[in-house]
């Protein structure tokens, strides 16, 4: 798994304006809310094993202050240290992680190939756009 760094974290906190990080926001936040499963440990050893967060407060934090890099590193921490002990926790941070890199990857537009007689739309993700284009004789010879 690549691991999952604090700037990551802040970025996609600070991305919720957008769909795509809505979503993986919200994925993050129903994965933090999962039941915390330990790893295998006898009943006689439990009461030896140190609290550990399952992220929730963190995860909260962050989102009440994305431009904190505290509250950023510490959900970092918590999910890294969740994920160490907890095998379930661990395969589905990954596939999270794996789904959040995609949709929130970055997007590069290029115009190539001379003159443009038209509409350039520059972004990502659009659907359902119509154009009605109209020739008018004063721009049908431009040079």
């Amino acid at each position: 798994m690549d691991p999952i760094t604090a700037a990551a974290l802040a970025a996609l906190a600070g991305s919720m304006g957008t769909e795509a990080g809505r979503q993986a926001w919200a994925g993050l936040a129903a994965l933090v809310k999962r039941p915390f499963r330990r790893g295998t440990a006898p009943d006689s050893t439990r009461d030896a094993v140190p609290q550990v967060s399952s992220g929730e407060l963190e995860f909260a934090a962050l989102q009440d202050d994305s431009t904190d890099p505290n509250r950023a590193q510490a959900l970092a921490t918590a999910l890294h240290v969740r994920a160490a002990l907890d095998e379930e926790f661990r395969v589905r941070l990954d596939e999270w992680w794996r789904k959040a890199q995609v949709s929130g990857g970055e997007v590069h537009n290029s115009i190539s190939g001379g003159v443009q007689n038209g509409p350039v739309v520059q972004g990502r993700d659009f659907s359902h756009l119509t154009f009605t284009m109209t020739r008018d004789a004063g721009n049908a010879h431009r040079e």
